[in-house]
């Protein structure tokens, strides 16, 4: 059993074990990455995983949610090392030829009150070293309300322009990876939504695409 949501289309690839291939599905709040994972959990085999997003487990768990630079400090450092055990298992377990992120471990700087650096000092890691760990990336810009940004999602406290903010901050982040792709902010989700799912189908190994 993997710690992800499996694909439910059939798939005529019979390996038993692959070399998982981590993408995260990146973006501001109300990006629309839930829905975008959800669309594929439908749309591709039982090889590709969604894992979910580490900050819904952590605060959806009771963790406390403090304002206080302190209190965003823990709150990032908990969901990095969730992020990290999620995906480890992934890559030890071997079962999935794909595994969609929920988030990045690099998200976290976006949210952390100092200089980046501290971020990764905390961590015992480097930006570097967190950028290779990905295939892919896959970044959805956050709307404007007139594209449709709302809260509709209980833990998203963000106001609009707190969620372009953060936005800007996640693509600076990880703006050199070699492998990013960007979905730009539309009216029209489906669209967006379909450009995302694209995107996602051109990172699954041929074995496993239908």
């Amino acid at each position: 059993m993997v710690p992800a949501q499996l694909g439910i289309e059939s798939c005529a690839c019979e390996a038993g074990q692959h070399e998982p291939r981590l993408v995260a599905i990146t973006g501001g709040p109300g990006a629309g990455k839930t829905a975008v994972l959800e669309m594929a959990s439908r749309s591709f085999c039982s090889h590709v995983g969604i894992l979910p997003e580490s900050a819904g487990i952590v605060f959806g768990g009771g963790f406390p949610r403090h304002a206080t630079p302190w209190g965003r400090r823990a709150a990032q450092r908990a969901i990095f090392h969730v992020q990290r055990e999620l995906e480890s298992m992934v890559l030890e377990e071997g079962q999935l030829a794909l595994a969609l992120c929920d988030r990045g471990t690099l998200d976290g700087v976006a949210y952390w009150p100092d200089d980046p650096e501290t971020f990764w000092s905390s961590l015992g890691t480097t930006l570097e070293h967190e950028l290779s760990r990905y295939w892919a990336v896959i970044h959805l810009e956050t709307p404007s309300p007139r594209e449709g940004y709302n809260h509709q999602n209980h833990l998203r406290i963000e106001s609009a322009r707190e969620a372009k903010i953060l936005d800007g901050r996640i693509s600076e982040v990880w703006k050199n990876h070699p492998n990013r792709y960007v979905v730009p902010a539309s009216a029209d989700f489906f669209q967006k939504a379909s450009t995302a799912l694209g995107y996602i189908r051109s990172e699954v190994p041929r074995c496993c695409r239908s």
